[in-house]
């Protein structure tokens, strides 16, 4: 199986204009290494995160040349495995980011919450910072996603391009479809999470490096406007925007697309989203926030039968 390491500086972007660090085939598996979030600099509870950061956060690991891959076509990208390369995942508190303060998009008049460091050891499947703080593994990336077609993306950016979702469904045993915008897809992953909440309430989850394995296959001349995932018992749809209604609404229009291409009558998938579908937040603290909306196989499916 080939091996994908970062030869030399990660990209804090998603961005056609880099040179691919490595290339691969359809229906190929490969390993690749990832850091977390902090680029591996936090190391200890003691650690001030704000001095040690530095301007930008979640480096990825690329970008990837995939053999074949056309503007128009989709990117398949199986999530086969992530294993943890250290035994320990971070999460911290910045002062002026998350969910539940002002930050440089959102402005408030609060003052900047205090700093902290939280350490979570990895043993046995579980992550225990403390007796209340222990949370079972489950890992997903929470960054995702193909080189826009003209702009360069900020890695703490969700958008058409799939990029910082932080939507735990990108987990292995899933199947990532991203749209192709440039010859090659030029892919990039990394910000492994550990586990997470809904919304990633604090702005960081469970942070750790892996050895993440992925199988590419492409699917020629067919294009989609937004990133898709299928599990083996759900079709999903993530969209990304702000306001947050817009991000619902994004990817439940585009699940309705999905599921007319499976069959149904555009008005009547309407109608059963209306009924069943499922919808949750992925992040509500990056500059869009991402939303993700479900339905179960055994109805997207019914319209085939």
């Amino acid at each position: 199986m080939k091996e994908i390491r970062q030869p030399g500086a990660h990209s804090y972007v998603f961005s056609r204009y880099l040179e691919p660090i490595a290339k691969v085939n359809p229906g190929e598996e490969v390993a690749i290494f990832t850091k977390d979030a902090f680029e591996d600099r936090i190391t200890k509870a003691t650690d001030i995160a704000s001095e040690i950061l530095g301007r930008y956060l979640n480096p990825q690991t690329g970008p990837i040349f995939v053999e074949g891959a056309e503007p128009g076509d989709t990117l398949a990208v199986h999530i086969i495995d992530i294993e943890p390369t250290r035994d320990y995942a971070v999460s911290v508190h910045l002062p002026n980011f998350g969910g539940l303060t002002g930050t440089e998009i959102t402005r408030m008049l609060n003052e900047p919450l205090p700093e902290k460091v939280f350490m979570y050891q990895l043993a046995d499947g579980m992550l225990t910072c403390n007796e209340r703080l222990s949370f079972p593994w489950r890992p997903f990336l929470g960054t995702i996603g193909t080189a826009p077609d003209l702009e360069a993306v900020s890695a703490l950016t969700p958008a058409e391009h799939g990029g910082n979702m932080d939507v735990p469904e990108t987990k292995p045993g899933n199947i990532v479809y991203l749209p192709v915008k440039v010859p090659g897809a030029y892919f990039y992953t990394g910000d492994c999470h550990a586990g997470q909440g809904d919304g990633e309430l604090c702005g960081t989850a469970l942070e750790i490096s892996a050895k993440v394995t992925l199988k590419f296959e492409l699917i020629k001349g067919k294009e989609i406007k937004w990133p898709r995932i299928e599990s083996p018992t759900e079709y999903m749809v993530v969209g990304s925007a702000r306001p947050m209604e817009d991000a619902a609404r994004i990817a439940y229009a585009e699940l309705i697309g999905w599921m007319v291409e499976l069959g149904w009558d555009k008005w009547e998938a309407y109608q059963a989203l209306t009924q069943i579908g499922k919808l949750h937040v992925g992040n509500m603290v990056d500059t869009y926030y991402s939303l993700v909306a479900k339905i179960d196989k055994k109805y997207a499916l019914s319209a085939s039968k």
